[in-house]
């Protein structure tokens, strides 16, 4: 056994045989290409690297509470720090629960100030009384209660009893003082605020201090010595201890554990790899266990990543006031769409963020991620990325499938159809889709591979000499049933309404003398295959900056279309899947709303970006925001582009307060006067107040708060997690 557990947490052999080996490439290094057609038997070629064409990433101000990852007692500490359930989003890494919320709560000051005097006013009472200046008519009950003979017994000497029952006397009196008068002065309020947390800190830190028993200690690996793997969590342990081990190393040891647990592999094989390997046993194929820098805040241990504090607003819910907002796989599988203008920060404070966090799941085994975007775009640096696809420069080492790695000409017809007239196509693209398989699986079964670019422009075109050329391969072969698929395009060439026209004009976008070493179907390139998602594969696409605008909506649409049908069609959905779309402007379509719908139940989910909804349809906008589950608005969006949020964010109930206040007038000279003086003291009249309370339907957040009330570097963002559970539109600081 190799020590390269892959995807599914299996050792590389019989089950899955064309991992690539541990150790290839290290980071930095793209390890080399996903070579042939992205399935599960693809190749790790081991050549080449990905650190040219890196781009200026943006300046991102690192986040408050940042887990420490310093070795030994660093990850330790991190390790064993708290993680409570919480709602949705909430920053769980030592979060606190806030107490349950007091409308009415006393401000602290006052509530001191009234303590402290009711305290002295008490002390004041108990001294008059019990040094008598007050006479001793406080004891008349209990004189009056008592026998004589019980002061002075015969022999003159005093009565032990009566000792006894002042004693007794005086505490009630005591206990009624205090009762008293630490109800006037809210005491007990006091100690729920300010004397119990003190205490319970107290209690923290002297726990903090003491080891916890190994039976429920994480750096102790209990779930393994249970298990009877005692000598591998010995090891494990003392690697933790030595320093060798960092968050990412124990997330990818957790999910080759799952592997074990759950019949994919054997405990055995999993104890040789950690006796051999120690904290790098299970590695990632690349060999990489860290990203060479990191700019936000992540958890590993509940696969979070930070990118801001919810604002202290009336309008965010009392329990996630002040708390940090986090992003993982059970939120982002149900989709993500931000809509911001450009400077609003979504590539730097939300992009970056969310893929190096995916990044670093995948080198713990536990995600596949795809990023697209504009080359240069800020979307972290090559050396994060295993595979580096940089469409249109020549030194790009890997070339992009332009069919997604399928055989067969159905699937690819529909793929490609939809990636070049799917925003056009008023019929979800289905003629589109069969004009092209017309033509994709008779040039499949003369030549055994799909057309190259320049070779469906020809056949879209109508070149005799491509046709007839096609149909002898046919007729040599003796595939009549293919033949007449030919013949049948060739009567629907030209005629009114013929899909192929709009096809062939698309297709010429992507034969141009920038693209024409890419979209090799003829073995020459690395083509990567978005099959490939079985894979934890780290992937950036990067498109080109100018020049090729619609080029690149093209290519970005065949991406989008690709991963849904790949990510949906994957046999191991234990793999999380994210597209990161950074500027999905003019993509979204019909079919890709429905494949974004279908992706939940996959295990997979998409990352939008917008600067307007105007760049999507109009009839698929609301469709949009209801696709997806996770909705964030960034400051700077139009009032239109907030109705259509404000709409899918409903209303709630709320208390309105009418305030009236009517004027007094008095009918008698002593009134008046008095009236008078304070009128011309205060400069107004006596008025009286009176509030009306009533409950009232109001929109969450209207389309006019979401264009000027949202500060810079403010979002507002709802979330929606896989289980169904959701957190209301919350006002986000993404800059702390």
């Amino acid at each position: 056994m190799s020590g390269d557990w892959g995807s599914a947490g299996l050792p590389p052999g019989p089950a899955d045989p064309g991992l690539p080996a541990q150790g290839v490439g290290g980071p930095g290094t793209s390890g080399g290409a996903w070579s042939g057609a992205g399935t599960r038997g693809t190749a790790w070629s081991g050549a080449g690297t990905t650190g040219a064409g890196a781009g200026q990433q943006p300046v991102v101000p690192p986040p408050p509470q940042r887990p420490p990852l310093a070795a030994g007692e660093g990850f330790l500490a991190w390790l064993r720090a708290p993680r409570p359930e919480a709602a949705p989003g909430i920053w769980r890494y030592g979060h606190k629960a806030k107490p349950p919320e007091e409308p009415d709560r006393v401000p602290g000051r006052q509530l001191l100030a009234g303590a402290l005097i009711a305290f002295l006013a008490g002390w004041l009472l108990w001294s008059l009384l019990w040094n008598g200046y007050l006479g001793d008519y406080w004891l008349w009950p209990l004189l009056a209660v008592l026998p004589d003979d019980w002061r002075v017994s015969h022999d003159g000497e005093p009565v032990i009893a009566f000792a006894v029952a002042q004693y007794v006397y005086v505490a009630a009196w005591v206990i009624g003082f205090l009762v008293v008068f630490g109800r006037l002065g809210r005491w007990a309020e006091v100690w729920r605020r300010y004397g119990a947390p003190a205490l319970r800190r107290v209690r923290e830190q002297d726990a903090a201090t003491q080891p916890p028993a190994p039976q429920e200690d994480p750096a102790q690996w209990p779930q393994l010595r249970t298990a009877g793997a005692a000598d591998a969590a010995e090891r494990l342990a003392g690697d933790a201890r030595a320093g060798l081990m960092n968050d990412v190393d124990h997330s990818r040891i957790e999910r080759a554990w799952e592997s074990v647990r759950s019949g994919r592999n054997t405990l055995g094989a999993f104890t040789d790899a950690v006796l051999r390997d120690g904290s790098g046993a299970c590695a990632h194929p690349s060999g990489a266990r860290d990203l060479p820098a990191r700019a936000a805040a992540h958890d590993l241990a509940v696969r979070q990543v930070r990118l801001g504090t919810t604002a202290e607003d009336p309008r965010n819910p009392y329990q996630h006031r002040g708390t940090g907002l986090a992003l993982g796989p059970e939120l982002l599988g149900t989709s993500l769409l931000a809509v911001g203008p450009a400077g609003s920060g979504k590539t730097g404070r939300l992009v970056w963020p969310v893929v190096e966090s995916l990044c670093l799941q995948a080198l713990a085994n536990r995600a596949a991620v795809v990023v697209v975007g504009a080359a240069g775009a800020g979307r972290g640096p090559a050396a994060d990325f295993d595979v580096v696809v940089r469409v249109g420069h020549p030194d790009s080492v890997h070339d992009l499938d332009l069919y997604g790695g399928t055989a067969d000409p159905d699937e690819a017809a529909g793929i490609l159809a939809e990636a070049l007239v799917g925003d056009l196509a008023e019929d979800g693209g289905r003629r589109a889709t069969t004009a092209l398989g017309q033509l994709l699986g008779p040039f499949r079964a003369v030549h055994g591979r799909f057309p190259s670019v320049p070779e469906l422009r020809e056949l879209l075109d109508g070149a005799p000499e491509a046709i007839a050329e096609l149909r002898e391969g046919l007729r040599a072969a003796g595939n009549r049933s293919l033949e007449r698929e030919l013949d049948a395009r060739e009567r629907q060439a030209g005629s009114h309404g013929d899909p192929g026209v709009l096809l062939a004009d698309r297709i010429a976008l992507l034969d141009r003398p920038a693209f024409s070493g890419f979209f090799d179907t003829t073995g020459r390139s690395r083509p990567f295959s978005l099959r490939s998602l079985e894979h934890p594969v780290r992937v950036r696409v990067d498109l080109p900056e100018r020049g090729h605008s619609d080029a690149c909506r093209i290519l970005t649409r065949l991406v989008l279309a690709q991963f849904t049908e790949s990510a949906a069609a994957r046999e191991d959905r234990s793999l999380f899947a994210c597209l990161v779309l950074d500027d999905a402007s003019h993509t979204v379509t019909t079919n890709a709303v429905r494949g974004i719908q279908r992706l939940r139940s996959a295990n997979a989910g998409v990352v939008m970006t917008l600067r307007s909804l105007d760049d999507v349809p109009g009839p698929l906008r609301s469709a949009l925001l209801g696709a997806v589950g996770c909705r964030m608005a960034l400051s700077g969006v139009t009032t239109w582009d907030g109705q259509h949020f404000a709409d899918v964010w409903g209303k709630e109930w709320v208390e309105a307060r009418d305030i009236t206040n009517r004027q007094i007038i008095s009918e008698e000279p002593l009134g008046k006067a008095v009236h008078f003086i304070r009128r011309v003291v205060t400069g107004k009249h006596v008025t009286a107040e009176s509030v009306t309370v009533r409950q009232v339907e109001r929109e969450r957040w209207s389309a006019s708060d979401l264009a000027h009330a949202v500060p810079p570097g403010h979002a507002v963002v709802s979330l929606t997690t896989v289980r169904g559970e959701h957190a209301p539109p919350l006002l986000v600081d993404l800059r702390n």
